[in-house]
C-alpha cells in the first residue's frame, strides 16, 4: 500500500489555532505520509509548523458554509485546532489524517524513514544491553548468572535474549518454570541490592488454576533466591491485585504462590489501578484540566474526583513497601500482578529510583527505562513519570535529570521519529529489524545541545536512599505536563537557562549545593 493511496486531499488554506498564549498561523496545509505540515506564507514568519500524525489520538470534524474546522486531540495533551476553506477540502483532510494516523504497521511508520544529520543507524542501541548490567552484578556477587534459555524467545516472547537468573537454576528449570508462569513470564532479576545483598524480582502469576496446580521448577526457583542471599533470608511477594482479584483469577486459571509451596516468602496484596479504570482517570484529570471557564472551587474538586494524585501516592507507596523490605529488612522482593507487566514494572522501576544512586543518574535512568518498561502502555508509563517528577520535586539536588527529561520522555513514548519506544517486547523489535532500521532515542537525547535542556543544574551526587512522602500535601499535580498547553507557566527553556546560569555562576564563585537523604518534605 502507498501513502498516497489514503492522502484524498494534498494541501489547503487554513488557519492554525495553537492554544491560548499563542498566535494563530496561517498558510498553506499539506498532508504527507507521516506529517502535517502548514507552510506560513512569505510575509509572515519563515518558520514550517510540523505535525507527526502518530501523535494524534482523536479527530473532530464540523462543515459550515464554505468552511470547515478539524479538532485534533494529541496524544502530547494538546488540541489543536484547523480552520479550513472549502468544505470538501476539509472532509478530505480529515479522513486523510484518519487513516495515516492509525496505520497499524510498525514497519510503515516514521521511524523507519527518519535519517537525521549527524546520526548513524545502529549509533547507541548498544548503551544499555543487559549484558552490562549483570557485569555491575557480577562486580558484587558470584549468586546470579545471566541465562540465554530466550534466545530464541521461545520461553518468553516479551522478555529479552538474555536475563538475570540464580546461578542455582539451570535452563531446563526455567523453562518449566516458564509453563507455570503467564505468559512466560518466570521470576528474573531486576535489580541487585549490594548494601543488603538483597534482590528485587519481577514476573507474573502462577497458574496454579481451580486446581491450585504446584510447579517444583517455579518452588526451586524461589528457594534458591533466598539460599543465595544469605542463610535465614526470607522474601516478600508484592502482589499489586487484591486478594479478592487474585482468587477470581484462580478460577480462569491463574493464582497467587501457596504458603506451603514457598517457604520463606509471605505474600503482601497492594492493589493497583490499571487498565480501563486509570485511563477513565486520566481522561477525568484531562478534561479538568481543559476547562478554562471553571471557578477554583470546582477546579478543586474535579482534581480530587478524577484520583489521579490518588493513583500516584499508591505507586510510591508501594514502591517504597518493595523498598523498604529490602532496605531495612534484608528481604527479597518478588513483584507481580496478573501479566506482570503495567503495574509490576512500575513498582520496579520507582523501587530502584528509590534505592539506587546509579538509577538516578542520566546514564542509569535511560538503562533502568530501557530495561525495564519493555511495555510502554498508556497511562502507565506516564504515571510513572509523573511518580518521578514527584521524587525530583521532593529531592531537587538527588536526580541528573530535570523535568525536561520526563517531557521529552512522554512525548516520544507515544509518537517519536526515534524507534526506541516501538512495539510491545523484544520478539517484535527483532521481527521488526527496529535496532538497525531506525535510531535509538538516546543517540537523539545525549547530543550535547539537548542535554542542556535535560540535566538538573542542581544535581549532586546522593549515595543515600530517598524516601518520598506520600502525604496529600506533599503530592502536587504535574503541571508542567497537564497544563503545559492551556495554562503554560513562564517558559520552561527560559527559566531552566536562568536556573543554569545561576547553578553555574555559584560554581565559578567557589560555592556548591549540598544534598542529603534528609532533605526536608513538605
Amino acid at each position: 500500500m502507498e501513502f498516497s493511496e489514503l492522502i484524498r486531499t494534498g494541501q489547503a488554506q487554513a488557519e492554525l489555532l495553537r492554544g491560548p498564549e499563542m498566535p494563530p498561523l496561517r498558510g498553506t496545509l499539506c498532508v504527507t505520509g507521516h506529517h502535517l505540515l502548514l507552510s506560513p506564507g512569505p510575509q509572515a514568519t519563515p518558520d514550517l509548523w510540523l505535525l507527526l500524525l502518530r501523535s494524534v489520538d482523536s479527530i473532530e470534524k464540523r462543515v459550515a458554509g464554505d468552511a470547515g474546522t478539524i479538532t485534533l486531540r494529541c496524544k502530547d495533551l494538546r488540541v489543536l485546532q484547523l480552520d479550513i476553506e472549502g468544505v470538501e477540502a476539509t472532509l478530505d483532510i480529515a479522513r486523510s489524517i484518519e487513516a495515516l494516523s492509525s496505520l497499524e504497521s510498525v514497519i510503515t511508520s516514521f521511524p523507519f524513514f527518519y535519517r537525521p544529520k549527524g546520526l548513524r543507524l545502529g549509533e547507541a542501541w548498544h548503551f544499555h544491553p543487559p549484558e552490562r548490567y549483570y557485569k555491575r552484578i557480577a562486580r558484587e556477587t558470584r549468586a546470579w548468572r545471566l541465562s540465554e534459555a530466550n534466545e530464541d524467545f521461545s520461553l518468553c516472547p516479551s522478555y529479552p535474549r538474555a536475563v538475570i537468573v540464580p546461578r542455582a537454576v539451570d535452563d531446563d528449570a526455567l523453562a518449566r518454570s516458564a509453563r507455570f508462569r503467564q505468559g512466560g513470564r518466570f521470576p528474573v532479576l531486576s535489580y541487585y541490592h549490594a548494601p543488603r545483598g538483597t534482590v528485587l524480582l519481577r514476573s507474573s502469576q502462577p497458574l496454579t488454576g481451580p486446581q491450585k496446580l504446584r510447579c517444583a521448577a517455579d518452588e526451586e526457583l524461589l528457594r534458591a533466591v533466598l539460599a543465595e542471599a544469605r542463610p535465614g533470608a526470607r522474601g516478600f511477594i508484592v502482589d499489586t491485585r487484591s486478594a479478592q482479584a487474585a482468587k477470581q483469577a484462580r478460577m480462569t486459571g491463574g493464582g497467587t504462590e501457596a504458603k506451603a509451596a514457598y517457604p520463606g516468602w509471605k505474600r503482601l496484596h497492594r492493589p493497583l489501578e490499571r487498565g480501563r479504570p486509570l485511563q477513565e482517570s486520566f481522561v477525568r484529570l484531562m478534561e479538568a484540566c481543559g476547562d478554562p471557564e471553571q471557578s477554583m472551587d470546582r477546579w478543586l474538586s474535579r482534581l480530587d474526583g478524577c484520583r489521579w494524585l490518588s493513583h500516584v501516592k499508591e505507586a510510591l507507596s508501594t514502591a517504597c513497601l518493595a523498598a523498604q523490605g529490602m532496605e531495612w529488612e534484608g528481604a527479597c522482593i518478588l513483584v507481580h500482578g496478573a501479566e506482570g507487566t503495567d503495574s509490576t514494572l512500575l513498582v520496579t522501576s520507582l523501587a530502584q529510583l528509590i534505592l539506587d544512586p546509579l538509577s538516578r543518574t542520566m546514564a542509569g535512568f535511560q538503562e533502568l527505562i530501557e530495561r525495564e518498561w519493555i511495555q510502554h502502555e498508556a497511562p502507565i508509563f506516564l504515571l510513572f513519570l509523573d511518580c518521578v517528577w514527584q521524587l525530583g520535586r521532593q529531592f531537587p539536588l538527588s536526580l541528573e535529570f530535570g523535568e525536561g527529561m520526563l517531557l521529552a520522555l512522554f512525548d516520544h513514548s507515544y509518537a517519536s521519529p526515534f524507534g526506541t519506544f516501538l512495539c510491545n517486547s523484544e520478539k517484535e523489535r527483532c521481527l521488526c529489524e527496529v535496532r538497525t532500521r531506525t535510531h535509538s532515542l538516546w543517540s537523539g537525547l545525549n547530543q550535547p545541545k539537548e542535554q542542556r535542556k535535560l540535566r538538573n543544574p542542581l544535581y549532586v551526587p546522593n549515595p543515600l536512599a530517598i524516601w518520598p512522602s506520600v502525604e496529600p500535601q506533599s503530592l502536587r499535580l504535574w503541571q508542567g505536563l497537564f497544563l503545559r498547553w492551556t495554562h503554560p507557566p513562564e517558559p520552561s527553556e527560559v527559566a531552566w537557562e536562568k536556573v543554569w546560569q545561576i547553578a553555574t555562576d555559584q560554581k565559578t564563585e567557589g560555592s556548591q549545593p549540598t544534598d542529603s537523604a534528609s532533605e526536608p518534605q513538605p
